[in-house]
């Protein structure tokens, strides 16, 4: 694009999946787009995770609505573009009497309907081969979530936008500078009406004032995956156990939460210490991803631990029963979260300019209806 200036009506930066989202619910409006992204393909956190669509993660009301709508776009793009897209539900698993009173409870609150149902153990253990029967209690079985390839979702969307919507793709190219109706990149100028920024854990490039003054930060999650599991053997839904229910705000109205968490912290100190809950997903090939941490700052520490990856496996085998767990890959993501207990930050730093970050790890969830709400603002 060196030369004369480019001119669109909406320039998009960052094609992670916020960006990705808000190409798409703009050119859906009928609006020329362009893509920036800085490099030749994007390689932060939108490849570094699960590739879990996770409504039962969210709490009852607009976020429950928003990752509901998201799973809805998902599987339409998923259908056109000819990607990966598992419907496979999710289960969480009870080895506990508080796991499974906190599942009653979240059944039989707001949380409960969508199709989410509890299982006792044998029903579970007939359902769910992959998961490992000695101890079990029971389940919560939910059919709302859904899984993609990450890696593949992220790396060939871009081209499926360009030609399903004429979104123009301008990659391997950095955004220096956003001025009224322009955009200074390290390949020229882009005219736009509309800028909208999904930096994601960049803080520094564009508005960094505001970032600094933002209740923000960055998060980093450590992450392995296996090699292909036999052809004859399936995940099933995705998995996690009592962890995983500390962890997320959809459960924090079951009045016997603060009890397992206590339970939690002094059972499994070391997993509290360095926010572990333990999730399993399965990709297309039938490899299995495994994680996470969350270890929070704005300064990330470069050096994964050996000792984080042994405690997510050590407390997925109390639930998991799988052919091989044999890791083939070992990494770590970065993505932004808010500290206030927000979704979301959005905000317009200046005329025609539109910020949208802090999703932290459920961007993939939400990212799609976000962006239908934000591009609708934007008239």
């Amino acid at each position: 694009m060196e030369g004369a200036a480019v001119k669109v009506e909406v320039v998009v930066v960052g094609a992670g999946i916020v960006g990705l989202a808000h190409a798409r619910a703009a050119a859906r409006r009928g609006l020329r787009v362009a893509l920036v992204e800085r490099t030749e393909r994007a390689v932060g956190a939108s490849v570094r995770n699960f590739g879990l669509l996770w409504p039962i993660g969210q709490p009852e009301g607009p976020r429950h609505a928003r990752a509901l709508r998201s799973r809805e776009i998902w599987a339409e793009v998923a259908r056109d573009a000819g990607l990966f897209f598992s419907p496979g539900g999710s289960l969480h698993l009870a080895y506990h009497a508080d796991e499974w009173q906190v599942l009653r409870e979240y059944v039989a609150g707001p949380g409960g309907g969508y199709g989410r149902e509890l299982l006792d153990a044998p029903a579970v253990a007939a359902r769910f081969p992959a998961v490992r029967p000695a101890g079990l209690v029971g389940g919560l079985w939910s059919p709302t979530e859904a899984t993609v390839d990450p890696r593949e979702a992220i790396g060939r969307l871009p081209a499926w936008l360009a030609a399903a919507h004429g979104v123009e793709l301008v990659f391997g190219t950095t955004v220096r500078e956003i001025r009224p109706s322009r955009v200074l990149t390290s390949r020229g100028e882009i005219e736009a009406e509309q800028v909208i920024v999904c930096s994601g854990a960049d803080f520094e490039t564009l508005y960094p004032e505001q970032f600094r003054a933002a209740a923000i930060t960055r998060c980093k999650l450590q992450m392995l995956r296996t090699g292909p599991q036999p052809a004859t053997w399936s995940l099933g839904p995705a998995l996690c156990a009592g962890l995983t229910l500390a962890h997320y705000d959809s459960f924090q109205y079951c009045s016997s939460l603060p009890a397992l968490r206590e339970r939690l912290q002094a059972a499994l100190p070391f997993h509290a210490a360095h926010g572990i809950h333990v999730l399993v997903s399965a990709t297309a090939a039938g490899e299995l991803t495994l994680g996470d941490s969350h270890a929070y700052g704005l300064t990330v520490d470069p050096f994964d631990r050996e000792d984080i990856n042994t405690a997510i496996l050590g407390y997925l085998d109390t639930f998991l029963q799988a052919p091989s767990l044999a890791i083939a890959e070992r990494w770590h993501g970065v993505y932004p979260k808010m500290t206030d207990g927000s979704s979301e930050l959005v905000f317009s730093p200046e005329p025609g300019v539109t910020v949208v970050n802090g999703l932290g790890g459920a961007g993939m969830t939400l990212s799609f209806g976000l962006a239908e709400e934000v591009v609708a603002r934007l008239g």
